[in-house]
């Protein structure tokens, strides 16, 4: 099995964590003016709230991936993977718990519907493959 995907020193990750983050600030900023031109105030901050709890878990985990470990090997690297995807997670759950319980009014159709397509940016990235990005 080739696991030199998975060793850092294989291949730089970086540059394409930076680049999805950044396409994933396009596609909410986007979201976020052209819902608040059409369907006005709490749609906009609806759609940049569902962006942001998307993008912010996102740059955690790429924060966790990117950090240099004192073990540089591919099993620190899936550990740090682990626990980066468990705090992604976590953060996700308690962004979207802090976004219903403080922000009155709120558009629950552009915040998932932003959160959504920001998040389907991973995914077209992943699909795209690293010698595209």
């Amino acid at each position: 099995m080739d696991v030199a995907f998975l060793v850092p020193e294989a291949y730089d990750i970086k540059p394409v964590m930076l680049k999805l983050l950044l396409a994933q600030v396009g596609v909410g900023a986007v979201l976020t003016v052209v819902l608040w031109s059409f369907f006005g105030d709490v749609a906009g901050y609806s759609a940049l709230l569902g962006s942001l709890v998307c993008v912010l878990p996102n740059a955690f985990l790429a924060l966790r991936l990117a950090v240099p470990r004192r073990d540089p090997g591919a099993r620190a690297l899936v550990r740090a993977a682990y626990l980066g995807e468990l705090g992604k997670l976590a953060l996700t759950v308690l962004l979207f718990v802090l976004v219903f319980t403080l922000v009155k009014p709120l558009s629950a159709a552009a915040l998932f519907a932003a959160f959504i397509a920001t998040q389907l940016v991973t995914l077209s990235g992943l699909l795209i493959g690293r010698e595209q990005i």
